[in-house]
């Protein structure tokens, strides 16, 4: 299997000890990319360590995405085995940005989350309204 390696649409964990970093990755990529992957039991290195999945941490994991990113998404969260060894995988979308974790927006700079400075978030605000109101429909 090809080894999995963090870039702009690819966040990797050790475990979900890391889970409030990963939250701030998905809107972050989000806000660049529209969709990626984030995964829970592989280093930084791209290292497949495991970590134990239960029902519970896998509803962990759904629960501080949809508690903690606005506007809401709805990622796919799964248990997957990696070189033998259990992970989390979730996988998300949305194309309505700007997103915001934790009540501040990010964007995703080569596997860096950077907030995202306010003159910036004007701009991503504006650019959705002229989207918004160039496809809707005029009388």
């Amino acid at each position: 299997m090809e080894q999995i390696s963090e870039s702009e649409k690819v966040e990797l964990k050790k475990t979900t000890s890391e889970l409030k970093e990963g939250v701030i990755s998905i809107a972050s990529i989000l806000n660049k990319h529209q969709e990626g992957r984030l995964y829970f039991g592989i280093a930084n290195d791209g290292k497949v360590i495991g970590q134990t999945v239960t029902e519970n941490s896998l509803r962990e994991v759904s629960r501080a995405i949809s508690d903690n990113i606005e506007p809401k998404i709805y990622p796919e969260v799964r248990k997957e085995k990696i070189e033998g060894k259990e992970c989390i995988v979730v996988e998300f979308k949305g194309s309505n940005t700007p997103y915001f974790a934790y009540g501040r927006a990010y964007m995703r700079i080569t596997d860096e989350n950077r907030p995202i400075s306010p003159s910036e978030l004007k701009r991503m605000i504006l650019k959705n309204k002229e989207q918004i109101w160039e496809t809707s429909i005029s009388e």
